[in-house]
């Protein structure tokens, strides 16, 4: 059947993993045209800093065919701990979904949120400010995933969207952790490699984190008020549709959380003490934290009345919805192994540091923050940018008229582009959990991604006229 005279046919844009497939394509690709570089390491207080004066070309490993397609597998298997951590959490908590616990909760906060004027204008400044205060403090990362879990239906219920809920605990981390003030992960590791004193110039980190947050609120609660009123606005709705009839939250038999259902919700919020509690004093990572939710989930279910089999099959159930999310965690790590491997990530940092100069420092600290931007495509990992930018930055910006404070911000500022880019694992992995396509997700970031780089330019000004040490 042919189309009607004038009828235009529908652009339907690829799906996230033949996206991500195509800029491994484009990776491999790029690796038979940039020439492969290094630079020398040397060891400082138990660090690998890389020597700014030291780069130098050495023979390049373009990436073929095989490298293309086994460079998914390689980043299942770097991604492991991310991976495993993503499974276990999902089984935990489709445990803790199968005592209702949480949908009994939802149910009283929906009931709560339409008759009181308070708490519909406070829901969503408190939980995106408690998940900014964990990204600017303990790095609030990974951390982030599970609570897409709880805020997608909860979001739903008092008749939000999906993109709301991702965003409440998602970008509250995102922007905590690009706009921190005590983050050990990047702030921290970046003044100790910069040679400034850890954790000074909080002063004006903290003014940062403040407008930031502030903004982040703002436009999340004009976006959400707008849905509210007209939810075919929303660019989730025919999925928002479906979820709603998946799991539907009618009110009208309600009467109440149970005492049992108060007790399973105290161990889980304890569980989150615990893991806060763990990751600020002793330094827990992805393994102790799924071992946490892992211990989490048994406990829910035993306190939950489940028995063995209902928890066991549960779990299982759980794990398997999140393959998917998996799956494209390993395509997006496999994106940085193939450009690794090819030895071409420091000559493309190297090539891009003479872009630097400029007669003007406000000039040269938004180049910075232009290239830590770049860096961020390819390097999510705060305390790994800060160790591979750092050393090169710090001694660049005493040659430019930029204090080591500026450029420690600018390098921070550029991880605000990770809540939008294909190639962050945590993205993906955070899109595909709550089965939004990333595309969509793009679309609507596109706004709130341009004001963040406005903000993240005027920000700089400051400390440049003022000569921030």
């Amino acid at each position: 059947m042919h189309a009607a005279p004038g009828s235009k046919k529908k652009f339907k844009l690829p799906h996230t993993f033949v996206l991500l497939f195509i800029i491994l394509a484009l990776i491999a690709a790029a690796t038979w045209l940039v020439p492969g570089g290094k630079y020398d390491t040397h060891l400082v207080n138990g660090k690998q800093l890389i020597d700014p004066a030291s780069f130098h070309y050495i023979p390049s490993v373009p990436q073929g065919v095989t490298a293309l397609v086994k460079a998914p597998i390689k980043g299942f298997v770097e991604a492991a701990l991310i991976i495993g951590f993503v499974l276990v959490v999902g089984g935990a908590f489709a445990v803790l979904q199968k005592t209702e616990a949480v949908d009994a909760m939802i149910k009283a906060l929906a009931r709560a949120h339409d008759s009181s004027p308070f708490i519909q204008k406070a829901l969503i400044p408190v939980f995106v400010t408690m998940f900014s205060i964990g990204g600017a403090t303990f790095g609030m990362n990974e951390e982030a995933i599970p609570f897409v879990m709880i805020f997608v239906p909860l979001a739903l219920a008092l008749g939000y969207d999906t993109v709301t809920g991702v965003s409440i605990p998602f970008l509250g981390s995102q922007v905590g952790f690009g706009a921190a003030f005590l983050n050990p992960f990047n702030v921290g590791i970046a003044q100790g490699i910069a040679g400034v004193p850890v954790f000074s110039g909080w002063g004006y980190r903290l003014i940062v984190w403040v407008i930031a947050t502030g903004v982040t609120i703002a436009f999340l609660m004009w976006y959400a008020a707008r849905v509210k009123k007209n939810p075919q606005l929303s660019p989730t709705y025919a999925l928002d549709v479906e979820k709603r009839r998946e799991q539907p939250h009618g009110l009208g038999d309600f009467h109440g959380i149970t005492g049992r259902h108060k007790l399973v919700l105290t161990i889980f919020v304890a569980s989150l003490a615990i893991m806060v509690g763990g990751v600020v004093g002793y330094d827990w990572y992805i393994d102790e934290i799924a071992a946490l939710f892992l211990v989490m989930g048994i406990i829910i279910g035993l306190v939950g009345q489940l028995d063995s089999t209902q928890i066991v099959e549960s779990f299982i159930q759980g794990a398997r919805d999140l393959v998917g999310t998996a799956l494209v965690i390993a395509l997006a790590r496999g994106t940085m192994i193939l450009a690794r491997d090819a030895h071409i990530i420091d000559t493309m940092l190297h090539g891009l540091m003479p872009l630097v100069q400029s007669s003007l420092p406000v000039f040269a600290a938004w180049k910075m923050f232009g290239i830590q931007t770049v860096i961020n495509f390819f390097i999510h990992s705060g305390s790994g940018q800060a160790a591979l930018t750092m050393p090169i930055m710090a001694p660049l910006s005493d040659l430019v008229g930029v204090t080591r404070q500026t450029a420690i911000l600018a390098f921070q500022l550029g991880e605000l582009t990770t809540p939008m880019i294909p190639t962050s694992g945590i993205t993906v992995g955070v899109l595909a959990l709550a089965r939004i396509p990333w595309i969509t997700w793009a679309k609507w970031m596109i706004p709130l991604q341009l004001i963040y780089a406005v903000l993240a330019l005027a920000i700089l000004v400051p400390p440049c006229l003022m000569n921030w040490q």
